[in-house]
């Protein structure tokens, strides 16, 4: 070995230890929750998951003779848009991992308490592919069903056939379908046929719905836009091994002048509670600058999937300071939530897809939220009068409070 060669090697690897000390520190670093605290939820300080925590042997080279200079041989650019559940007393997420390359896969990332210490496993997830592969799979919604699986929910997206040569963008969005017991290996189905164009954000219920697997699901017309489509849906399947849903009855719609005008989408799958079943779901407008998405919830009757029993005006969250900036700003996004035994709730959110969150609140929270806050009456004026409604009361309330 040359003189030169020796120094390198040095070198190279005093520059890996440090990258090594830097990822271990930034994987255990304490979360904290933030001063603002609306009685909602809580925010955190830290993202849960970024690029940089993916686990550095997916992305260097640490052969000194292969890779001298000691370069990122595999790309990340985001971790978002993760699906959530508990497991064997830790908290895991599916998280979208996306490449410089634009190709987005599964990986697993474990918590000891969900709010930091995330984790990846060894290795990212190998999803089986169909007879048609996809060109790119994204945003897993993860449901432990009554049957004994655990399903997930996934866009699988290829190129659309009709488009003309000179247009490389245009795709056709899909509903793929895996099951597991163990979230190594998968077993692929079939994806999800449907009388609409274009499926996103399907999202498997936990239990059976007369006998049936129920599925919500977004039609829409294109690749982008909703169209003639949108809204939440609602559709039964015999069989998932074979998922074909004929009838989809809109059960939470689009709205003009509201945060949901756009389109819309069910997050993950809705949490029972003894007053109906919780739901969290994106909402979208148009502005100047673009899309909006914001979170938003509403409720719908423990024994009748399509009646919405209560759903508060407005955003639940919205992006904050940082979390609009990325690589499409201006965007929160959750497809994963986990109901603790303790009843407490772990919403993982993304922002403007490069980075996931997490805000902890609980059932009883939620609840409260849901079935005390005001409806939306879709007018200015009502929005006044809901104000002067409230100011009255505190207005007797203190009154009261000083008479005795």
């Amino acid at each position: 070995m040359t003189i030169d060669n020796h120094i390198m090697i040095q070198d190279f690897d005093a520059k890996l230890t440090e990258l090594q000390h830097k990822h271990q520190q930034l994987v255990s670093r304490p979360n904290q929750p933030i001063e603002d605290f609306n009685g909602i939820y809580q925010r955190y300080i830290y993202p849960v998951l970024t690029a940089a925590h993916t686990p550095l042997n997916w992305r260097y080279d640490f052969n000194p003779e292969t890779n001298p200079y000691l370069m990122e041989r595999i790309g990340v650019n985001a971790v978002f848009n993760a699906g959530a559940i508990k497991w064997n007393g830790r908290y895991l997420m599916v998280a979208r991992v996306e490449g410089s390359d634009r190709k987005s896969f599964f990986a697993m990332a474990e918590s000891p308490n969900g709010i930091d210490n995330f984790i990846f496993w060894d290795y990212p997830i190998q999803m089986p592919e169909t007879e048609n592969p996809d060109v790119n799979i994204y945003d897993m919604r993860l449901t432990r069903h009554e049957d004994g699986f655990i399903y997930g929910l996934f866009c699988t997206e290829r190129r659309d056939p009709t488009a003309p040569a000179h247009d490389q963008s245009m795709a056709i969005a899909a509903c793929g379908i895996a099951r597991t017991l163990d979230f190594v290996n998968w077993e692929r189905l079939p994806d999800l046929k449907t009388s609409s164009a274009q499926q996103r954000n399907v999202v498997l219920h936990p239990e059976f719905v007369n006998g049936q697997y129920a599925l919500y699901t977004r039609p829409q017309d294109s690749f982008i836009n909703a169209g003639t489509g949108g809204g939440i849906g609602l559709g039964l399947c015999s069989d998932i091994t074979n998922p074909v849903v004929d009838k989809e009855v809109i059960i939470d719609n689009k709205n003009y002048h509201t945060v949901y005008e756009a389109k819309n989408g069910q997050g993950p799958a809705p949490i029972k509670t003894d007053k109906g079943w919780l739901h969290l779901a994106h909402g979208v407008r148009n502005t100047a600058a673009g899309l909006r998405y914001v979170l938003y919830m509403f409720m719908t009757d423990l024994n009748d999937l399509t009646k919405v029993i209560y759903k508060p005006a407005g955003y639940f969250l919205a992006p904050e300071g940082e979390e609009r900036i990325g690589d499409v700003s201006n965007v929160v996004f959750c497809n994963g939530w986990i109901r603790d035994d303790d009843d407490q709730v772990f919403v993982y959110y993304a922002s403007s897809d490069i980075r996931m969150h997490v805000a902890v609140s609980s059932v009883g929270q939620l609840l409260d939220y849901v079935m005390n806050t005001p409806a939306d009456e879709l007018r200015s004026a009502s929005s006044v009068n809901a104000i002067y409604k409230l100011v009255n009361s505190n207005q007797q309330i203190s009154l009261t409070v000083k008479q005795s």
